[in-house]
């Protein structure tokens, strides 16, 4: 298994001992020795008045020193492997990672996007974790944490890597697993181990990470409420931070002697809870104590702070979506086909081979297309096997049947949900499209669609892939009129999508 190792630093100190705890794995594994395997490690220091120190071999790559989720883009879009394994510079891999790894993904089929590592956090002996040590634990539950994470290549390019709008570290992992999921893609937890020691930290760290609730906004804005409990991120102490808050600034705004002695009681109990909430799982030793009495008067503050500003800017950035190239400005490097109704002749739940007719022209105009260097492939909806109506051999045997008599289309991409599965697959989610590229080696955006009703549309408009209508007795007029490009047929459509310009050749390192 062919992998590149991606290492994003601020130049902490640890990352000479991850580089060492590397060297054993490129001594033992054939491909690393033969120059199969590569780690980048991405200098994202603010400052750099020195080069970093790394084994030879080693690669460096100047990142833009706008936290993690842009340098970890520095380093995967250098990489040219089929995967890539990101490792925080504070990790120290187990003895037989680097072959636990190629376990974890040997033989992953092509739906699963990533394999996460498992994370083990060193507890002090004989005492209870400090708060700083008890949140660094976390670290062992947490989904998809990128401290060691491994990613296709592909799927990364599919959705567009991290999303750098994320400054601080946790969420923006959280954010890219979210988005693949709902891309379609699995992610699956390996076998593999790092130890994650606890570093050492200064008194007021605590309140330095509230910072990260302007993230929370972000994801609350990108993804949903619910985002918490996909991401299975704890709820966290928002509503009581605001709270304290509130009573705070009411302290100092309110005149009537009683409110204020209402308001000030409430927000020294609630500051009181919070900072026994910190310190009664803790040593409970003087200094810890008085750390976290000083940090819980601070934190609610500077949690509301933050999480507002965040609140502001994710509403000032234009629906929180990245730019969408325009389909149609250069030829699609693949079309992707609808099944019924554009390839065929639409039988409802069909599991008869023999009942494939395909539609006039279709074949004429799937050789042109082929000739011209076009990647194909089907993305079809089939809920057919999700009600129980057909069984997957035999969606096998008419879709092996549809190929006998149209020659080859690539891979085959199929939603076999039901409606009320609400999966991430069934057209219009964009599922379907993002996998299908991934598998073809091309960007969603340089897709083409063509189908025969609205979902297929609204699925590639989702990705900014091209979609072009091919009305059938099923397609409804306010479908074909919301459709930017409509069709007569499908040699029509394809004729479109191929007479703009020449097809580019494909891409390299994809």
């Amino acid at each position: 298994m062919i992998y590149d190792v991606v290492i994003a630093t601020s130049g902490r100190p640890t990352l000479a001992r991850l580089l060492a705890a590397l060297e054993p794995f490129a001594a033992d594994d054939p491909a690393a020795a033969s120059g199969r395997h590569r780690v980048i490690v991405v200098d994202d220091r603010r400052r750099r008045s020195a080069p970093l120190a790394v084994p030879a071999g080693v690669e460096v790559a100047r990142g833009p020193a706008r936290g993690p989720a842009a340098a970890r883009n520095v380093g995967w879009r250098a990489a040219d492997a089929p995967w890539v394994v990101f490792l925080d510079d504070d990790v120290v891999p187990s003895p037989d990672w680097g072959r636990a790894l190629a376990r974890d993904l040997d033989g992953l089929p092509p739906v699963v996007a990533g394999s996460q590592g498992r994370i083990e956090v060193p507890r002090p002996p004989g005492r209870r974790p400090t708060d700083w040590e008890r949140n660094v634990a976390g670290l062992e539950q947490a989904r998809w944490a990128t401290a060691d994470m491994a990613y296709r290549r592909s799927a990364l390019q599919a959705v567009g890597g991290f999303d750098e709008r994320f400054p601080h570290a946790y969420r923006e992992d959280a954010d890219l697993a979210l988005r693949l999921l709902d891309a379609g893609f699995t992610l699956r937890r390996g076998r593999r181990r790092v130890v994650h020691p606890v570093g050492r930290a200064g008194r007021w760290v605590s309140v330095r990470r509230q910072a990260g609730n302007a993230d929370d906004a972000l994801m609350d804005r990108l993804h949903g409420a619910a985002w918490r409990e996909r991401a299975g991120a704890p709820r966290g102490r928002r509503r009581r931070h605001l709270a304290i808050t509130a009573a705070a600034v009411g302290v100092g705004a309110v005149r009537l002697p009683q409110a204020r002695a209402t308001l000030a009681a409430v927000w020294a109990g609630l500051t009181a809870e919070l900072a026994w909430a910190r310190i009664a799982p803790g040593p409970r030793t003087p200094a810890e104590v008085a750390t976290m009495l000083a940090s819980s008067v601070l934190i609610p503050p500077m949690a509301s702070w933050h999480w507002a500003r965040g609140w502001v800017s994710a509403r000032r950035d234009d629906g929180c979506r990245a730019p969408v190239p325009d389909p149609a400005a250069a030829p699609p490097l693949a079309i992707l086909l609808d099944r019924d109704g554009t390839l065929i002749e639409d039988v409802p739940y069909n599991r008869d081979p023999q009942l494939v007719r395909p539609l006039p022209g279709v074949r004429v105009a799937l050789e042109r297309a082929r000739n011209a260097g076009v990647k194909l492939a089907v993305i079809s909806n089939q809920s057919g096997v999700g009600r129980g109506l057909i069984e997957p051999h035999e969606l096998a045997r008419v879709n092996a049947r549809v190929e006998e008599l149209l020659g080859p289309l690539g891979p085959w991409l199929i939603c076999p949900h039901a409606p009320v599965d609400r999966c991430g697959c069934r057209k219009p989610a964009p599922g379907l499209i993002v996998r299908a590229a991934a598998l073809l080696g091309v960007p969603p955006s340089r897709c083409a669609v063509i189908g025969d009703i609205g979902a297929d549309v609204e699925a590639a408009r989702a990705v900014g892939a091209r979609a072009v209508l091919v009305p059938t007795a099923v397609t409804r007029p306010e479908e074909a009129a919301a459709a930017s490009e409509v069709a007569d047929s499908l040699a029509d459509a394809v004729a479109r999508l191929l007479e703009s310009a020449a097809v580019e050749p494909e891409l390299v390192g994809v």
